[in-house]
């Protein structure tokens, strides 16, 4: 299973969205193990948005669509 997920630093009031098979080591690593890389800075981050995939290529294109200008009105209408 495969989850395509968004954060957001409340802090920051940015996002950042991403692909993962674990989601939970997968936030461990962005909030506190990661010494280097682009959501070290943004600490901390929680999650606002998730969605489960069976097949990674799919949450890989769900993923790339996330992050395209189109999804931004979509990304909006979520709860932060």
């Amino acid at each position: 299973m495969f989850t395509v997920y968004i954060l957001y630093s409340d802090i920051h009031a940015i996002h950042y969205i991403g692909y993962t098979s674990d989601l939970t080591n997968r936030l461990i690593s962005h909030n506190q193990l990661a010494t280097k890389g682009w959501t070290v800075k943004y600490r901390p981050w929680r999650i606002i948005h998730t969605e489960e995939f069976e097949v990674k290529s799919i949450a890989m294109a769900r993923e790339k669509w996330l992050k395209s200008g189109i999804s931004r009105e979509f990304i909006k209408t979520l709860p932060h």
